[in-house]
């Protein structure tokens, strides 16, 4: 008697499909845009950046003063919601580290790259859309209550303003990412560009200029275009964002 041994078959099963690409980068950004707006300190300071410039605007014509040509008044004021705007870009990256959600974020996004990303994306967006709506507003109460005002050139400081409320975010966002301590980012991203760069404007002005980024916001807001102004906002924004995401990449989560 013989016997026939046959190999067993074996029936190959489909392996179910793993999806690799992780979070979009629009999905990661909304979501740095909310957590940037979900703590009071960030609604606070949203809602200071986007009022300074019309309540500025509303002194000025209640204590009666000749308000001129408009690009001057608003270059000027719409600067002071970009240096508003530091201090939401410092919080919406040294405020993870300071309160150690940073932990969860990068469990859930473990590419740290992309959250750098996707937080230089938020912060440019929130910085130009609050200094839009800031600047629109401030436009509007100068044509209500402004007497003889000229509006030659306010359109272009206006779209300047907005580029430079955005590079504004982004520079605290990455001076932020670089110190990881909220108020020590704060302290001194304030006390460099409200008390080193106004002193070294009024001792050696050559120098200030090249240096100092509200001046060169308000210098490209007010007048024709020069390459300077545009120079040092770009050095300002490339040397905080390089500096943060180094920092970001390298350091220990604890």
């Amino acid at each position: 008697m013989t016997s026939t041994l046959t190999a067993p078959t074996t029936t190959a099963t489909a392996r179910p499909h793993v999806r690799t690409t992780g979070v979009p980068l629009t999905a990661l950004t909304a979501l740095e845009v909310r957590k940037s707006l979900s703590t009071r300190s960030g609604k606070l300071v949203a809602i200071a950046a986007t009022l300074v410039a019309p309540a500025a605007i509303t002194v000025v014509l209640l204590a009666g003063e000749e308000a001129g040509r408009a690009v001057e008044m608003i270059a000027v004021l719409g600067s002071l919601g970009a240096l508003v705007l530091l201090a939401l870009g410092v919080l919406s990256t040294a405020g993870e580290w300071t309160h150690r959600t940073v932990q969860t974020t990068f469990l859930t996004v473990p590419r740290r790259g992309r959250v750098v990303t996707a937080k230089v994306v938020a912060a440019a967006g929130l910085g130009a859309v609050l200094t839009a709506v800031g600047v629109g507003v401030a436009c509007a109460l100068l044509a209500l209550g402004g007497d003889g005002v000229t509006w030659d050139g306010t359109a272009r400081a206006a779209a300047v303003l907005v580029a430079g409320g955005a590079a504004f975010t982004v520079v605290g966002a990455g001076i932020g990412a670089a110190l990881t301590n909220a108020p020590a980012a704060l302290t001194g991203a304030y006390l460099v560009v409200l008390g080193v760069f106004p002193v070294l404007l009024t001792a050696r002005p050559e120098i200030g200029e090249k240096l100092d980024p509200t001046t060169s916001l308000v210098l490209l807001a007010a007048g024709p275009a020069t390459a300077t102004p545009v120079l040092v906002l770009t050095g300002w924004v490339l040397l905080s964002v390089v500096a943060g995401t180094l920092v970001t990449l390298r350091r220990a989560v604890a």
